[in-house]
């Protein structure tokens, strides 16, 4: 298997526009900006997905993805921003390596990111919530 592009950026071997980076994390911009200052941030080592990571280290990502997020917003003026992440390609993950979207947001900007728009029945949240707790 070729070896995935944020791997090669983790390692050094591609260099993006980069924006942070320690040990373990690197952030740096989306060259397929949703938005100006659009940026991603991601663990060096390869994780497919948030399930595959270790719980200290997700800890440690999701707080560079708060700095992340407050650099991105403060230089760009933004009025807020949307920290995204997908997983598995059904979800829309392009890159099978962890990643966050961080993506600055200004008011009537026309960017839409649609979620569910009609409301469940009780039936069928009582029968969710009791299958998923089964799972917790």
């Amino acid at each position: 298997m070729t070896e995935c592009v944020f791997c090669k950026i983790g390692k050094g071997e591609i260099t993006p526009k980069k924006i942070y980076e320690d040990q373990n994390i690197i952030a740096f911009l989306d060259i397929f900006p949703a938005a100006k200052g659009h940026s991603l941030v991601i663990p060096k080592k390869h994780y497919a997905t948030l399930l595959d990571i270790p719980e200290m280290e997700l800890k440690e990502l999701i707080q560079i993805v708060q700095k992340v997020g407050a650099a991105v917003m403060k230089a760009t003026q933004a009025d807020g921003f949307n920290v995204l992440q997908n997983n598995k390609e059904a979800a829309g993950q392009a890159v099978p390596h962890l990643h966050f979207h961080i993506i600055p947001r200004f008011k009537d900007d026309g960017l839409k990111l649609a979620l569910g728009s009609k409301q469940s029945e009780e039936k069928e949240l009582v029968h969710w919530e009791s299958l998923i707790k089964e799972h917790i």
